[in-house]
């Protein structure tokens, strides 16, 4: 980020403009809006800036002077003169002084964002001037969405801070009540210019807050999908907006976060793949401790929380605590990644179900139906496999799995970093050591490309291992046992 945005109050300060034309009346327009002391400067003044009547607006028809900017705040440089706006700028700079050139952000210090204007509340969209078009877009959209009277809801709030401040003195219970007010019937209220059912509403909401005396928290169990910002749900985006405390995972982005309120504690438990069940006690603690404050508690996962999640363990210890608790579903790692690849995990009269399992175990070595994953036509998703891929491999091999059996290997699933490696069975583990590929990774096993009818996107790289060969039939088994046997011991 370039430029910092920021609101600076201009409350009876000096901002100059230099130009008399078209220019400079869209300037002034922008800064009639403020209680700004605007002083113009230019020996050419159009007769719609004379005739237009802005108020705290001062007019000297005459030339710009280097001293002109002494005492100003801000600097436009709006005339038509190229020359003239860069030795403008030129001054400013040198007394620094922020200064604006109209269409000219290379000799500028700020620009001029597009603005929606609902007094107080204005929104400025700024593109860093690579795109204005994309920012009126925007300014289109929220102008539809924001009500004309919206900026009556801020007033009124303003009138009305103190005595709520006095009156409920829990900082989380006072936030609660705010919220109610500002996203509720009292805001509809207000909206409709219905200040009796306003005021009714607001004795209701203090009253409740009286009664209460205590906030009361709650646990939301959010899936943030395999990385991705914008794979996460609506609902997600809801619960993270209004929460208190985030409780975040490694494998989230961090750029999900940024759908967050900046002033939320924000508490990272990150553990490693087979973190042991005592972090998960200390992690359960922590959520139940912060809701306990009353606080409105948002745990993050990667994937879907009920997916190798442990979250039942969560949800366990906070209705434990007798606090509420609600999961909001994410996508998993496995579809997630499999969608990015364009690798169907189905596919009709051949592969008829498809099994999600965990490569990783704080209780040791992973016992699973290895006959039945073996079996020809099986598909399934190894999460958390890239350190125990050994251990699937010498397994399935031992239940009987084709040595050739397909596998695709997703790293960083769904994000910029992602990387695909298509490979055999006997091949996985020496293509994960030659690759390097490191968690987090999905392996997909009994699953590619060609007998879904589709082509092997040009991204992915393709390893298969090189196996000595025999003089028979039986050597060549022999051989590919030995070699399986090597790599999976």
């Amino acid at each position: 980020m370039r430029y910092f945005p920021v609101f600076l109050d201009l409350e009876q300060r000096e901002v100059l403009v230099v130009g008399g034309g078209e220019k400079a009346l869209q300037k002034l327009r922008l800064l009639a809006k403020t209680t700004a002391r605007v002083r113009l400067v230019d020996g050419d003044v159009c007769a719609e800036i004379l005739d237009a009547g802005f108020e705290n607006l001062t007019v000297e028809a005459r030339a710009f002077i280097d001293s002109d900017v002494d005492g100003a705040v801000l600097v436009f440089a709006a005339s038509d003169d190229e020359a003239l706006d860069k030795r403008v700028a030129a001054v400013a700079h040198a007394r620094g002084i922020s200064v604006n050139v109209v269409d000219g952000p290379a000799d500028s210090s700020f620009i001029v964002p597009a603005i929606v204007d609902r007094d107080p509340v204005v929104v400025a969209i700024g593109t860093e001037g690579a795109a204005p078009i994309l920012a009126r877009e925007i300014k289109a959209r929220l102008e539809d969405w924001l009500p004309a009277r919206f900026g009556d809801i801020a007033h009124r709030a303003q009138a009305l801070r103190q005595r709520i401040k006095d009156t409920i003195l829990d900082p989380v219970l006072r936030r609660r009540t705010w919220e109610s007010l500002l996203q509720g019937p009292w805001r509809d209220a207000a909206l409709a210019g219905n200040s009796e059912e306003a005021n009714r509403e607001l004795e209701r909401q203090i009253e409740a807050a009286r009664e209460l005396g205590h906030p009361v928290g709650s646990v939301v169990l959010i899936g943030c999908g395999p990385g991705e910002p914008d794979l996460i749900t609506l609902k997600a985006q809801q619960y993270l907006q209004s929460a208190d405390v985030l409780v975040t995972d490694r494998l989230v982005n961090p750029a999900i976060l940024e759908y967050a309120r900046r002033d939320a504690a924000r508490i990272d438990v990150g553990k490693g793949p087979e973190g042991d069940s005592h972090r998960q006690e200390e992690i359960n603690r922590i959520i139940v401790r912060e809701a306990l404050k009353g606080h409105r508690v948002v745990r993050l996962k990667g994937g879907d929380a009920f997916v190798f999640g442990r979250a039942a363990e969560e949800m366990a210890s906070v209705r434990q605590a007798g606090v509420p608790v609600t999961v909001v579903p994410g996508i998993t790692a496995a579809h997630a990644c499999a969608a990015s690849i364009g690798l169907p995990v189905t596919q009709r009269n051949r592969v008829r179900q498809f099994t999600v399992v965990t490569g990783a175990s704080s209780e040791g070595d992973i016992d699973l139906d290895w006959p039945a994953l073996a079996r020809p036509g099986q598909a399934f998703a190894i999460y958390m496999g890239v350190r125990t891929a050994d251990h699937y491999c010498k397994h399935l091999l031992a239940a009987g799995a084709d040595p050739e059996t397909p596998v695709v290997v997703v790293e960083n699933g769904t994000l910029p970093s992602e990387r695909v490696i298509e490979t055999d069975l006997r091949s996985l583990v020496q293509a994960i050591a030659d690759t390097g590929i490191r968690s987090p990774a999905v392996i997909f096993v009994g699953l590619d490309w060609a007998s879904a009818g589709l082509s092997r996107p040009q991204r992915v790289e393709v390893y298969r291992a090189r196996i000595a060969s025999g003089s028979g039939p039986d050597k060549g088994s022999q051989a590919i046992d030995a070699y399986a046997e090597q790599v999976c011991r």
